[in-house]
């Protein structure tokens, strides 16, 4: 029997639990150790909640992105309109399933999506300035560091616990054709 091909739709406001519980689990706690992208060793506490994903999910100016497989959620991503460009983030396969193509193909399909529907040319993301193999993984897919960082936020729990001191965000933008 042959395998479900994945499929991306936006999230709508029934999506918001999964969407949290998806986004948590792939960067908090013992579970996201399961993959590679776990934020467990420089972030405790949440990672998102309901509130914030909601709150995206209704802007007409973002998408949350959703690729499922027979209606099981695999990965997301949250996509936002600017002036001259997207903003990319909440961004989480299930840990399980990390490193198997999903995260490449739903990037992919972020990225078409701000140029076609959007027709914005460049894409824009921030990553933690420590995540070295993270940002090493977008810039196989073509995303460029510009040096430019901003603070994080320490003190805002809605960011989560930071377990060192020295996080900081890095700009990477990327081209869209």
């Amino acid at each position: 029997m042959a395998e479900q091909a994945m499929t991306v739709r936006a999230a709508g406001p029934q999506d918001v639990p999964a969407i949290v519980a998806l986004v948590e689990s792939a960067y908090r706690g013992d579970s996201s150790r399961a993959g590679w992208t776990t934020e467990a060793d420089i972030l405790q506490g949440q990672r998102t909640d309901a509130e914030a994903v909601a709150t995206q999910v209704a802007d007409p100016d973002s998408v949350v992105l959703l690729a499922e497989r027979g209606g099981d959620l695999l990965a997301c991503c949250h996509l936002e309109r600017h002036d001259g460009y997207a903003y990319f983030g909440m961004f989480a396969v299930r840990p399980l399933l990390q490193g198997g193509g999903v995260g490449k193909a739903v990037i992919a399909e972020a990225e078409r999506f701000a140029a076609d529907e959007w027709g914005v040319p460049e894409m824009h993301m921030t990553v933690i300035s420590v995540r070295a193999e993270l940002i090493a993984w977008y810039e196989r897919r073509g995303y460029a560091r510009t040096g430019q960082t901003s603070p994080f936020p320490y003190g805002d729990e809605r960011f989560g616990l930071p377990q060192r001191d020295d996080l900081e965000f890095e700009l990477l933008v990327k081209k869209l054709p």
